[in-house]
């Protein structure tokens, strides 16, 4: 979709930009399953913090994608920022699934989905500079 774009995207690295969009949708679904799977599961109470950094990071994640997609206007200090946001919703999604992940095979792979994730919008806020 961004080579349909109609102007030059700038200094943008287009590798990196399309990478982190694909992460944070990537990252915004499975978080959103494994919210789900977690509140499925027998034991739920133990995975209530778990369930809500799951639902954080979708939605940011989901906002993440959205604002990256759109580039007429384009603010660097405010994509910066969501970025910064995401990596960090990321991290703290990953830290908590990371400790459930032994028992449950959605929470390791929704941990390692969303360290993915945080490294694509880390990588991306460098390459903004």
């Amino acid at each position: 979709m961004l080579e349909t774009y109609p102007r030059e995207l700038g200094r943008i690295d287009t590798g990196k930009l399309v990478a982190c969009i694909d992460a944070c949708l990537d990252c915004e679904q499975a978080c959103t399953a494994c919210a789900d799977a977690c509140l499925s599961e027998d034991d739920v109470a133990h995975l209530t913090k778990c369930i809500r950094t799951c639902l954080d990071c979708a939605d940011v994640c989901s906002t993440t994608g959205r604002v990256l997609s759109r580039h007429t206007g384009y603010d660097a200090n405010l994509t910066r920022a969501v970025l910064q946001t995401c990596a960090t919703a990321c991290q703290t999604s990953a830290d908590e699934c990371d400790r459930h992940a032994a028992k449950h095979e959605h929470c390791r792979v929704c941990a390692e989905v969303s360290r993915r994730c945080e490294g694509a919008c880390r990588e991306l806020v460098v390459a903004l500079g």
